[in-house]
């Protein structure tokens, strides 16, 4: 992700926010797609597309932080799962 800052950081910002938003919405449409498709990780492009959408828009900045908290509570209880339990 900062690879792509760095490269949007050059550019001019009307150039910067239609590039932003045209790769962001094409992830977020093969996620949306991927969530119907089996061959395509729905929510992985989801995720993707939000954060991409994020350098520039405020309201995927906040989709993106409630997602990746969920995200997060996910696999606290998956590893919690699959951790030793004390006798």
């Amino acid at each position: 992700m900062d690879k792509l800052k760095k490269f949007l950081s050059k550019l001019p910002h009307p150039v910067r926010f239609a590039v932003t938003l045209t790769i962001g919405f094409i992830f977020l449409i093969i996620g949306i797609l991927g969530t119907f498709l089996p061959v395509i990780p729905g929510v992985v492009f989801i995720l993707l597309g939000l954060s991409i959408l994020a350098l520039e828009l405020e309201w995927a900045r906040e989709l993106n932080k409630q997602g990746m908290q969920g995200l997060e509570r996910i696999v606290a209880r998956i590893k919690s799962f699959f951790k030793p339990k004390k006798k």
